[in-house]
């Protein structure tokens, strides 16, 4: 979540009928711009079909406003996309969507009571001493503000949307849709099991009593993990929609990449993201799997991270988990043929892949897990990385027609190994991820 502009305020459509016009506002615009696009031969060159005439800036700024105005899981189905963009979506689409990761419109005051009257009732002022209108974040599917309960309780208190948890099978649904519309997914792209994935995440997501017992959770797992901190949940004011926490000091971590700031400090943060991240898959199986920056804060004082926000929580099975650790030992060894089983075990690829489809998906896991097989220190921030997979997934996807959609099960896990690259790289920070990767491939 971020910090919202206080004039940046928008009712979020509610009801059904509310958010299918705005998916018919969305699929107007998308099939105007293309014919727009079309007539002044905007393409993107090297497209085929009807696609290049919906490849231009306009269109696909259009189509992420829509989306955050729309919020709940068609916004936060675009924040995927935008990660995933690199092998799913063209570039422009890709780029437009990266926006819905800065955060959401807040809800006006008059929709925000309502909501709170809902989940605490009529009287619910009577249980804060403090409630500050004006949320100190906003995302796809809730607020934060900052409260002090009856008691004096410092709090931090996410409140939902309405209308998220109940429209969330539809929303994805309809944003698919909308992409096979405009003709921006690949003709055999089978992305049924990746929006059945993305629906059982998202009601998750959209339970903040789960979300509650898995912040509980991750503080339990962190108590020997110097340099943490995970708030407390207030269990006496919590609901499904509405989770109170500890409101915990921190700046944005971001401002490590301020100039003036050691290098080693960057390095060390760097290196703590990385631990815990391999700590999470090959340790804990359990990850939390939204790595978006305002998630993140920093104790300057202590030294320590804050991390916020466990809804997107995932458990990873010790089959899965297993077979993570042997793809990644083939990775470092530098052995494709072992790297190829890797593939076919995770679903990657099938047993009876062509070499051409087998060698593409080798060179692509290959290439991502860069940071894993460089020896000595990676300058994230140096790294063009990014811009190579992007470029090689959209030849591989578009023009070759070699990579399939990734196997369900890991589209959260890779949200998240995006996401901490683009953490590390934002802040500047210098890791020795071989070195720090190697511990959890024994045994």
């Amino acid at each position: 979540m971020t910090r919202p502009d206080a004039k940046r305020k928008s009712s979020v459509p509610a009801s059904r009928l509310g958010r299918l016009v705005g998916f018919g506002l969305a699929a107007t615009e998308l099939v105007l711009g293309g014919l727009v696009g079309g007539l002044r031969g905007t393409g993107a060159t090297g497209t085929r079909g009807t696609r290049g005439a919906f490849l231009n800036a306009g269109n696909a700024r259009r189509f992420a406003e829509r989306l955050a105005h729309l919020r709940g899981a068609a916004m936060k189905l675009g924040q995927l996309l935008s990660l995933e963009g690199d092998d799913l979506l063209p570039p422009e689409f890709a780029q437009a969507l990266a926006v819905l990761r800065a955060g959401a419109n807040a809800m006006p005051p008059a929709q925000l009571a309502r909501v709170l009257a809902r989940e605490y009732g009529r009287d619910w002022e009577r249980r804060f001493a403090e409630f500050d209108p004006e949320p100190i974040a906003a995302a796809s599917i809730g607020q934060v503000h900052r409260a002090r309960a009856a008691d004096g309780r410092e709090l931090a208190v996410k409140i939902q949307y309405p209308g998220v948890a109940r429209s969330i099978t539809s929303d994805v649904d309809n944003v698919a849709a909308l992409l096979r519309l405009a003709n921006l997914l690949p003709v055999d792209l089978d992305v049924s099991g990746l929006a059945t994935e993305a629906k059982r995440q998202l009601r998750q997501e959209a339970d903040y009593l789960l979300e509650a017992k898995f912040l509980e959770r991750y503080r339990a797992l962190l108590v020997d993990e110097p340099g943490f901190r995970v708030p407390r949940v207030h269990a006496d004011l919590t609901t499904r929609h509405a989770l109170a926490m500890d409101y915990l000091e921190g700046a944005p971590l971001e401002t490590l990449a301020a100039a003036g700031t050691a290098q080693s400090q960057r390095d060390r943060v760097g290196k703590q993201l990385e631990h815990l991240l391999f700590r999470e898959l090959f340790e804990f199986r359990f990850m939390q799997t939204d790595p978006n920056f305002a998630n993140y804060l920093y104790d300057v004082r202590h030294r320590d991270i804050v991390l916020l926000d466990f809804g997107s929580a995932r458990e990873f099975s010790r089959d899965f988990v297993a077979r993570y650790r042997e793809t990644c030992r083939a990775i470092l060894a530098g052995d494709r043929a072992r790297v190829r089983q890797g593939a076919i075990a995770i679903g990657y690829l099938a047993p009876e892949d062509s070499a051409q489809r087998t060698r593409a998906v080798i060179d692509m896991m290959m290439l991502v897990c860069e940071p894993l097989r460089h020896r000595g220190r990676y300058d994230f921030a140096a790294s063009n990385l990014p811009a190579r997979v992007r470029d090689l997934g959209f030849e591989l996807v578009f023009r070759r027609g070699l990579l399939r959609a990734p196997p369900p099960e890991t589209l959260f896990l890779h949200r998240k190994l995006v996401g901490s690259f683009q953490l590390c790289a934002r802040i500047g920070a210098r890791v020795d991820v071989r070195g720090l990767i190697k511990p959890f491939l024994t045994g």
